[in-house]
């Protein structure tokens, strides 16, 4: 929500916007620095008090950040509620995983992943419209409550689950330093930057494509929004009829095909692109940018075992890495190249990731989920010495 209230903040507390920007930026870097040692520091606490726990402390971080008064204090909120994130985000993950039938988890991804799509398209405007009627601090006192009343709903609703089984800290570091796991996390970074270098950057390119400003932009993310869920659940799907692997593939190749095809129309036109193919492209590169998560996590969860959710969390990381190298990557070919120097910079970091992809798809196949009826597809579980 941060994003949507940004001026509001930066009016009150008496700073610049591009200070008050910087609580997304620490939010960003603690949740990436911290999610991998948090995962393993918790790997072993059972999962319902985990997230039960979690939630209602991220639920009272929430309602104390509507009293800061200052920046400082905001800032430090920003930190704490982004430890609670790191460490929610991945459990969350792992438990979709390990209580879906194995023949399901690819969809039981795909729900905990459309809740974040959903959160985040909703998230911006929600916020800005409670800023504009009752003032940021209102947002967080809506974030807050509605944690507790998930906090709630957690409490009654999810069954116990044990930690991770005792594997030891050592243990846990030889699971997350597999080739297998490396490459995965590497091909999320490289994608990453791809796809989120194009939504980072939507207003521009979309403007260079149609000559049009802002009702254009609110409707292309409007777009991505919905097909962006639509696309989660599908991906879900897709993993668990295709397995992880080709699902993998298949969605992060409709998003490098759009990238490069907005690419190419924004060289060889001039500004006068009607808004209804742009926004039909954007549909179909909304759709595979976030049916990517759910193969995503089900292959890093398959090729880490019982260090799956430690696996989710360096996983995450990654894609934080490859949101913060995007922009970067992106700026540089905004000033450059305009518009279309963003879309082909991302196409061509997408086609190097997709190449990565089928490479490490190929050397470490994703093995079946425990109990599955076989490898889907004829993928076969790669032997003990293929992944490290």
């Amino acid at each position: 929500m941060i994003a949507g209230v940004l001026p509001e903040i930066a009016d009150d507390l008496s700073v610049s916007e591009a200070a008050a920007g910087q609580l997304v930026t620490a939010f960003s870097v603690t949740y990436a620095l911290a999610a991998p040692p948090l995962a393993v520091a918790t790997a072993r606490l059972p999962r319902k008090t985990l997230l039960v726990g979690g939630l209602a402390a991220f639920a009272a971080v929430n309602l104390l950040t509507a009293l800061a008064p200052g920046y400082g204090a905001l800032l430090v909120a920003r930190v704490a509620a982004a430890l609670l994130a790191a460490v929610l985000t991945p459990a969350a993950f792992g438990l979709a995983g390990r209580l879906a039938e194995p023949e399901r988890v690819g969809r039981a991804i795909g729900v905990v992943a459309a809740g974040l799509t959903v959160s985040l398209f909703v998230g911006v405007p929600l916020g800005s419209l409670l800023a504009s009627s009752f003032g940021w601090r209102a947002t967080f006192v809506g974030v807050g409550a509605f944690s507790c009343a998930v906090t709630l709903a957690s409490a009654a609703l999810l069954p116990n689950a044990p930690g991770a089984p005792a594997l030891g800290v050592r243990a846990q570091l030889r699971v997350l330093s597999r080739p297998s796991v490396l490459t995965c996390v590497l091909g999320t970074v490289v994608g990453a930057s791809c796809g989120l270098m194009v939504f980072t950057y939507l207003g521009p390119v979309t403007e260079d494509l149609t000559g049009r400003g802002g009702p254009v932009l609110a409707l292309s993310i409007a777009v991505i929004g919905v097909f962006g869920a639509v696309g989660t659940f599908a991906g879900g799907r897709l993993t668990d009829r295709w397995g992880p692997d080709r699902a993998l593939l298949g969605m992060f190749g409709l998003v490098v095909s759009v990238t490069a095809l907005l690419g190419v129309v924004g060289v060889l036109t001039d500004s006068d692109v009607p808004v209804w193919p742009v926004a039909a492209a954007l549909a179909v590169w909304g759709f595979g940018a976030w049916g990517f998560n759910p193969p995503m996590n089900a292959r890093i969860l398959g090729l880490a075992g019982d260090a799956g959710t430690e696996a989710v969390a360096l996983n995450t990381s990654g894609l934080y890495t490859g949101i913060a190298l995007g922009g970067a990557l992106g700026g540089a070919a905004l000033t450059a190249y305009d518009g279309p120097g963003v879309t082909f910079t991302a196409a061509a970091l997408g086609v190097t990731s997709l190449l990565l992809m089928y490479l490490t798809t190929r050397r470490y196949p994703t093995p079946p989920a425990p109990g599955a009826d076989g490898a889907a597809d004829g993928q076969t579980a790669p032997s003990a010495d293929r992944v490290g």
